[in-house]
Order: structure tokens, then C-alpha cells, then sequence
């Protein structure tokens, strides 16, 4: 993104500085525990990176909507893969059924991926792939694709959610049992650190913990608890937390209680920098918790669905006042179907529009000194390291999730809000309360059950036109890596580059360390 201007004023002509409580014995922006922003400048140096999730029906479909989003500015891609891909089958197997391309975009192969970035060079664009247990794989597609595209590996950017704690504990797209696939994590940190050291390797994600009915404490608690059970799985690997914990982000919600969302992203910040310190990094760059947001998705309504453009305009309102390093705003329609091109352009002006005319980007951390502000960042902190600790005593997140700890506290607090709402001492705008009788005049965009015949195809003409006696020595290469301690991600680029598809991967690691069962 381009290098924003060197001076800010209000409409009047009334100058904006920076930071104004520059000189002053407080905290500073860009410093350690970093709460009030991981930058000095902040979005006066450079804004947000804007991006929209996206990705349905096949590589082909979401490729267009993704130029269609580069056309209208926005300025990162975020793919949504999905359910099959996300769980490890091709698009033929039988429990793809029904869901192809449905969710998020299909991808079976390397083909898939060439397919879904056409037009689009990898060195020039930032990617997020919100994908989990099936990580390593489509990151070894990409990788194939920016080889194929003759593109520099170490200016390759983007990042892999890759946070399977949390689908334990709040979302269930899970394969393999907790231990192998921290391993296969490890794996994926230590090869990019050597290889793609511009990518960011996990995103440690909060924001399906809240999805699942968690309260604002809660989500920050958990989230940052995962992380810490990756930097001591990574240290235990013998990595450096001073190198692989630079490229770590997070991925946080953001909800409607405008105040307490900007407190949580502050003391998230002041308490991930604590945590790494503790844990040994002493490299400034290795302790600043950078994180993407997305705007509420369990907020949405599909009575008066209008109104969601009010909601995801202050839950975005409240991500970039607390200093996120990047943006999703949800379309409007979301909470009936897949986003229409409208909604989808809508969501981002709401975007651009805070960026460039609401003037809040102009100096670094605004709500700084606020007596309420500063004050619910401290209690939002205490009330999360309560939680923290107790996870501490249980062992890690590991073991609060295989103890189901963290499952239950979730439920609880979803149980208690839903009864709130129905008791409507939680007003609903359009829903519990100020409803109207109003025929659906939304258009529904809907992903037809045809994509899986097309998908077939194309699967069958792969496997027509590849070497499949390559490709069974490349899958043999990966599970003998898989029973022993060599790295993985090199055995699995190769073996995508030989064509090897998204379900034979992974079901060479389902023989090896079996799936996981609740």
C-alpha cells in the first residue's frame, strides 16, 4: 500500500500531530508491551491492509470475484476454502457430497490453485487462507504455484490460519489428533522461517472462539493460550523465539459492545508481549502481537438485513481504533447466503470510508488516556489472565482442550447470552425487539450442487495426465517423513508439484496418526 501524506488537519484547518501524549512519563506507541499500537506512526505511515473474504463454487468463479475485489481496492486476498477441502477430501469423495464449493472454494490440486490465482502475480499481492488441518497443504500449493510463476520465495507474503487448537475447542474441522498436528505446525514454522521468511505462518484465531458464543475475555483468554502452546511446542523444537515468533499473527472479532472490543485489542497486545518476553524473546520484533480482524459474523441478522451495514460499520470502527493490522467487513447479506457483488463492494467502501473520511486514522491510538478506555483495557486484562491461569495449572491449552475445559466455558457463556436475548434483556435491533413484517427482498446468492460434477471432472483428467508412479513415491516420501522427524513441507511440495491431490495427502496422514474423535 502506498505511503499515506506527512500532514493531517480537520476540516478546519486544525493540525492533527501524531501521538499526543508524545514527551509525556506514559507508555508510547511502537513500544514495549506495545497497547497503544505496534508502530509509532500507526495508519498515519500506512493504513490497514483491506481485505474481503472470498472464495465459492469453483477456482474459476472465485477468481473472478477476486479481480472483480482488486478492481474496487481492495488491497489483500482472503480465501475461504470449502468444508471438503478444509477437512481433507476430494471433491469425488463421498462425504464431499452436498458440499462443494458451497462454503468457500473447491480445491483438490495444484491445478485448482493455478486456476484460482490467474492473472494474479503471488509476489504482488499479500494472501490469507483461513485453513486448518488441511494447512500445510494448500501452503504447499501455493508455494508450487509462486515456483510455476517463476516468483522469488522470500518476497512471497501471506499467511495460514493453521490454529488447530482452536477448531477443538469451537469449530470442528479438524483430522488428526491434537499431538501430530502441533507437530505438523512445527513443521510448517520451521520450513517457512528457512524459506518464506515474509510469510506468517499461523494466524492463532480468536474469532471462531467468539463465533461459538464466547464473551470478549474469554476469546482473548483462549486465544492467547493457544498461542502459547505454540511457542512452547515450537521451542521444544529446538526453534528460536526470536525468528519464528515474528512471523505469528492473530486473528481477533470484533462484536458490537463498541468500548469493550477496542479495550480487548489493547490489552491484547500489552499481554502477548508479556507472554513472549517470558517465554525468552528479548527481539522487540518477536514480542508485538500483529492481528487481522473480521467484523461479527454471529452478529448478523437475517430480519432487517440492512441494518448489519450499521453493525459492521462500528465493529469495524471499533478494529481500527484498536489497531488492527488488517480488515474483513462482513456483507450485509451474510447471514443469509454467500455475499452478492453489492454487498461485498458495500463492505469495503464502509472500509474506505473510515479510512479516508472519518478521520480516525490520522493519529495513533486516539482513545489513549480515556479514563474509560485505559480503565476496561485493565479489568479486560485481569478477567482474561484469570482464565489464563487456570489453563496454566490444567497443563497448557493442549490439555484444557482435551479436557473439554474450554468447550464448556464457551457453551456456558453462549447459553447465557441466548437467554439473555430471549428474555430481551438483550435487545436485538430487528429481531427481539423494533421488528417489522417485511417480505425477503434480499437477493440470495447461491452456489450450485452441479460444481461437484464439474470438480470431478477435472480430477479425473489430472490423475489421466500425470505420472502415477512419481506420484506414489512422493506420497510414500511423505509418510515415511510422517513416522519419522523429518520436516514435512518439503515432501508435500513435491508431491503436490507431481500433482498428488488434497485427499491423497492427507489420507497418507490419516494412516499414519489416524483422526481425531471428540
Amino acid at each position: 500500500m502506498k505511503e499515506r501524506k506527512d500532514d493531517f488537519s480537520t476540516d478546519s484547518g486544525i493540525p492533527i500531530i501524531p501521538n499526543y501524549a508524545e514527551g509525556q512519563a506514559v507508555e508510547q506507541p511502537g513500544e514495549f508491551p506495545f497497547t497503544r499500537g505496534v508502530h509509532a506512526g500507526m495508519y498515519r505511515t500506512r493504513l490497514w491492509t483491506m481485505r474481503q473474504y472470498a472464495g465459492f463454487s469453483t477456482a474459476e468463479e472465485s477468481n473472478k470475484r477476486y479481480h472483480y475485489l482488486l478492481s474496487q481496492g481492495t488491497t489483500g486476498l482472503s480465501v475461504a476454502f470449502d468444508l471438503p477441502t478444509q477437512i481433507g477430501y476430494d471433491s469425488d469423495h463421498e462425504m464431499s457430497e452436498g458440499e462443494v464449493g458451497k462454503v468457500g472454494v473447491a480445491i483438490d490440486s495444484i491445478e485448482d490453485m493455478e486456476a484460482l490465482f490467474k492473472g494474479i502475480q503471488l509476489e504482488k499481492v499479500s494472501t490469507s487462507m483461513t485453513i486448518n488441518a488441511t494447512a500445510f497443504i494448500l501452503l504447499s500449493f501455493y508455494i508450487a504455484l509462486a515456483k510455476r510463476q517463476g516468483a522469488d520465495l522470500s518476497k512471497i507474503a501471506g499467511t495460514i490460519q493453521n490454529d488447530i487448537l482452536k477448531e477443538y475447542a469451537a469449530r470442528g474441522t479438524y483430522i488428526y489428533p491434537p499431538k501430530p498436528s502441533m507437530r505438523i505446525i512445527t513443521d510448517i514454522f520451521e520450513y517457512c522461517s528457512q524459506e518464506l521468511p515474509k510469510w506468517n505462518t499461523i494466524s492463532i484465531s480468536g474469532y471462531h472462539i467468539r463465533e461459538a458464543g464466547s464473551t470478549a475475555a474469554q476469546e482473548l483468554a483462549f486465544t492467547l493460550a493457544n498461542g502459547k502452546a505454540y511457542l512452547q511446542a515450537a521451542i521444544d523444537k529446538g526453534l528460536d523465539i526470536n525468528v519464528f515468533a515474528r512471523r505469528l499473527s492473530f486473528f481477533f472479532n470484533a462484536h458490537n459492545h463498541f468500548f469493550e472490543e477496542i479495550a480487548k485489542f489493547r490489552a491484547a497486545r500489552r499481554m502477548w508481549a508479556k507472554i513472549t518476553q517470558s517465554l525468552g524473546a528479548t527481539n522487540p520484533k518477536a514480542m508485538k502481537l500483529r492481528f487481522h480482524t473480521q467484523t461479527g459474523g454471529s452478529t448478523l441478522t437475517a430480519q432487517q438485513p440492512k441494518n448489519n451495514i450499521s453493525r459492521v460499520t462500528l465493529q469495524a470502527l471499533a478494529a481500527v481504533l484498536g489497531g488492527t493490522q488488517s480488515l474483513h467487513t462482513n456483507g450485509y447479506d451474510e447471514a443469509l447466503s454467500l455475499p452478492t457483488e453489492e454487498a461485498a463492494r458495500i463492505a469495503l467502501r464502509t472500509q474506505q470510508i473510515i479510512a479516508h473520511e472519518s478521520g480516525v486514522a490520522d493519529t495513533v491510538d486516539p482513545f489513549a488516556g480515556s479514563y474509560f478506555i485505559e480503565s476496561l483495557t485493565d479489568q479486560i486484562e485481569v478477567a482474561a489472565q484469570k482464565y489464563i491461569d487456570r489453563i496454566d495449572a490444567m497443563g497448557g491449552a493442549v490439555k484444557a482442550v482435551e479436557a473439554g475445559y474450554i468447550q464448556e466455558e464457551i457453551a456456558r457463556a453462549a447459553y447465557e447470552f441466548q437467554q439473555k436475548v430471549e428474555g430481551q434483556e438483550k435487545i436485538i435491533v430487528g429481531q427481539n425487539q423494533f421488528t417489522v413484517e417485511e417480505p425477503l427482498s434480499t437477493k440470495i446468492f447461491r452456489v450450485d450442487d452441479s460444481i461437484r460434477n464439474i470438480q470431478i471432472q477435472k480430477l479425473a483428467q489430472l490423475k489421466a495426465n500425470r505420472d502415477d508412479a512419481v506420484v506414489a513415491a512422493t506420497l510414500a516420501e511423505v509418510r515415511r517423513r510422517a513416522t519419522g522427524t523429518e520436516n514435512l513441507m518439503p515432501a508435500v511440495i513435491k508431491a503436490v508439484e507431481a500433482k498428488a491431490t488434497l485427499g491423497e495427502i492427507s489420507d497418507v496422514l490419516r494412516g499414519v496418526y489416524g483422526e481425531y474423535i471428540a
